[in-house]
């Protein structure tokens, strides 16, 4: 296991997180698709790790991939998230979490073909993001 910034006991993470947001940050699980309250949302600002705070993804790079999470083509900076290879379900697929603490985000996939610059497709569960609006 990868030692984080952020390290907090499972009862510590429990204490802290609804739930819903333990069963996914912490557990690794999935919100049902089209759920999600940042599915859809347009508002420029600043998405970050709902369980440390750490930036994530900025909403520049927040497209509509129309799959259900919400989809960003790059983190805000490339060492905000872990790329974990992810073997469960009988698939072979990139994990991303966030690289301060550990939770789990969702899933980037390449080739795809949307038009974006990357080629790549960050599908991060609403859940495990709090997006802090920018400022007028």
């Amino acid at each position: 296991m990868s030692s984080y910034e952020v390290e907090k006991s499972d009862q510590q993470w429990r204490e802290e997180l609804t739930p819903q947001e333990y069963a996914v940050l912490r557990e690794a699980g999935t919100e049902r698709a089209f759920t999600g309250e940042y599915t859809d949302t347009k508002t420029t600002g600043i998405y970050s790790c709902r369980a440390c705070g750490a930036e994530l993804f900025r909403s520049d790079t927040k497209f509509e991939s129309h799959c259900g999470w919400p989809s960003f083509y790059d983190p805000a900076d490339s060492k905000a998230v872990e790329l974990i290879e992810d073997r469960t379900y009988g698939m072979t697929r990139t994990e991303v979490r966030c690289a301060r603490c550990g939770s789990h985000l969702g899933h980037v996939f390449e080739g795809e073909g949307y038009g974006t610059p990357t080629d790549q497709r960050y599908c991060i569960n609403s859940i495990s993001l709090r997006l802090a609006p920018e400022e007028a």
